[in-house]
């Protein structure tokens, strides 16, 4: 098994400006892992997420699903905590598999006020952090009482450490709501860099994807690309 070992510092002194490239080269040297939960391993961290907050004594008064990644937990941890008020915010940063901005930007504010509140911030996974200190920094400044924020992985290299995670990892997860999108973004890296996609399948196979449901993906996204 390859385990990718990134120094955190290095990465932080550079301000990310270096993580897409860095990554895209082991992707295509093969030395990136994936990891690909199935929907009830997501429920069943989220379940524990709920927990670790009611342990904590947090009520939130509104959960805020930062888009895309975090609007399927959201909605889920609504549930979990009693129908929590749900809200949305928009901020780009991810271009394509390991493509970057070099800074992330709000690009749809909070759909509801938050003034006096106690928000949790939801999203899937805390990476780089960069998104996830603009989100909190924009819900703090539009009057939010209290912020939290709980993700299902946490990564080491973040420079933000959400106040819930479930799961520490150095792999490239790849979400129930985001395999296809993935899938379509290695072919076109493939495609761009020459590589063959049998390399990356199997790595993602070893990772946890169904085989049958990412040749489906494959054969589909060939078509639409003709």
């Amino acid at each position: 098994m390859t385990v990718i070992l990134i120094d955190k510092p290095r990465y932080l002194k550079e301000k990310f400006l270096s993580i897409s490239n860095y990554i895209l080269v082991r992707l295509m040297s093969l030395e990136i892992e994936f990891e690909v939960p199935s929907w009830d391993d997501i429920y069943e961290m989220l379940l524990t997420l709920a927990s670790m907050i009611r342990r904590d004594l947090f009520s939130p008064n509104i959960i805020v699903g930062v888009s895309r990644g975090g609007w399927p937990p959201a909605r889920v941890m609504s549930d979990l905590l009693g129908n929590v008020e749900l809200a949305n915010v928009r901020v780009e940063f991810y271009r394509g598999i390991y493509e970057t901005r070099s800074e992330p930007v709000i690009t749809q504010p909070l759909s509801i006020q938050v003034k006096g509140k106690a928000v949790l911030i939801m999203d899937d996974v805390a990476d780089t952090g960069r998104s996830l200190k603009v989100v909190r920094d924009h819900v703090s400044e539009s009057g939010a009482e209290k912020v939290k924020i709980a993700t299902i992985y946490y990564k080491p290299w973040s420079i933000i450490t959400p106040d819930y995670y479930v799961k520490v990892t150095r792999r490239w997860i790849v979400f129930p709501w985001e395999r296809k999108e993935t899938v379509r973004n290695l072919i076109e890296r493939c495609r761009r860099n020459g590589t063959s996609i049998d390399e990356v399948k199997k790595k993602l196979i070893e990772g946890g994807m169904d085989k049958r449901l990412l040749e489906r993906f494959i054969a589909e996204v060939l078509e639409e690309t003709k």
